[in-house]
């Protein structure tokens, strides 16, 4: 509403409330001698004069209005920068001195003082799921990779064990048909091989320890047949 509009409306109020107040010149009596009635002003106008005199501030108050945020606030301080962009499947460095602890099918890039290369497993897979009997064991088989050597890596199936929760340590062997890995994975090449073994249903650890003693890598795993 424009200034000049309300202040028109404002002092039309006042003259009507104003002249209702008067009354009427020349009868401040009636005939019958009593005195005569005070008119009151019209409800509706009464109702809006304080509705018009604040609409000046809701005006005003819609004018000033602050603006949303456009954000919520941002990333705390205390927290590594690198969380901002946190991938599952990071590849982890294993050594002798600290073995890396990743998922299964995650990659472990596995460092030595003569060379290095990039192992993981998956698995394992399982006959079956939802079988009418679930055994307290089954037939677990999983898939190693290795790739990425810088140098001649030694292989052998027996580095390769497995552990359950109940720290029972399992030696898995070669699938039957399967072929056989090279005794040596050399820069350039890629090998993928698979492992068997029947074990207790339940948590487990796949484990590589590249001079028969010494773990550097681990993968985490459930076995499962319900």
């Amino acid at each position: 509403m424009s200034p000049v509009i309300l202040k028109a409306a404002l002092v039309r109020v006042s003259a009507v409330m104003a002249g209702t107040r008067a009354g009427r010149p020349g009868r401040g009596r009636q005939a019958t001698g009593r005195p005569a009635r005070r008119r009151l002003a019209p409800l509706p106008l009464l109702l809006a004069a304080p509705l018009l005199l604040g609409a000046p501030l809701a005006l005003a108050g819609c004018g000033t209005a602050a603006k949303p945020a456009a954000t919520f606030g941002g990333y705390p301080s205390y927290l590594p920068k690198d969380t901002l962009h946190y991938h599952s499947d990071t590849v982890l460095t294993g050594t002798v001195q600290r073995p890396a602890l990743t998922n299964q099918g995650d990659g472990v890039r596995v460092k030595t003082p003569d060379w290095s290369v990039l192992v993981t497993v998956t698995g394992p897979q399982v006959p079956g799921e939802g079988l009418p009997y679930q055994a307290d064991a089954t037939t677990c088989t999983w898939v190693v990779t290795l790739s990425g050597a810088t140098a001649p890596v030694p292989i052998a199936v027996p580095d390769f064990t497995s552990i359950d929760d109940t720290n029972h340590v399992y030696q898995p062997t070669l699938v039957p048909g399967q072929p056989r890995p090279p005794g040596v994975l050399r820069p350039g090449q890629r090998v993928s091989f698979e492992l068997r073994a029947v074990e207790a249903v339940g948590e487990g650890l796949m484990r590589w320890a590249p001079d028969g003693r010494n773990i550097v890598a681990k993968w985490d795993f459930v076995v499962e047949n319900d």
